[in-house]
């Protein structure tokens, strides 16, 4: 019951190899050779006079952004400015009225 049981031999004869038959060469396909692929964008060529273009732009670029830095920065300075001084007028309103 528990023994495997194998199926029958096959009968059939070994494939024979006929000499005189020889298998026709595989043609091989080479690949092509790699060709660098062409870019479509322009090359960028920088002459003296657009380096110096360029440095002059990124200085203005550096200006302007500080320039804003700063008003923004004097624009929460006298923000705070005011709310301190409106705190003290308001403080010294309500010491006031508890006075009298």
């Amino acid at each position: 019951m528990l023994t495997p049981k194998y199926p029958p031999q096959d009968t059939a004869p070994p494939p024979t190899v006929i000499p005189s038959q020889a298998p026709a060469p595989v043609p091989t396909v080479e690949a092509p050779a790699l060709v660098a692929p062409v870019s479509n964008r322009p090359v960028v060529q920088l002459t003296p006079g657009s380096v110096l273009a360029l440095a002059a732009g990124g200085g203005a670029v550096v200006l302007v952004v500080g320039a804003v830095l700063v008003s923004l920065l004097l624009a929460v300075a006298i923000t705070a400015v005011s709310v301190a001084v409106t705190a003290v007028v308001l403080r010294s309103l309500v010491n006031n009225q508890k006075g009298h």
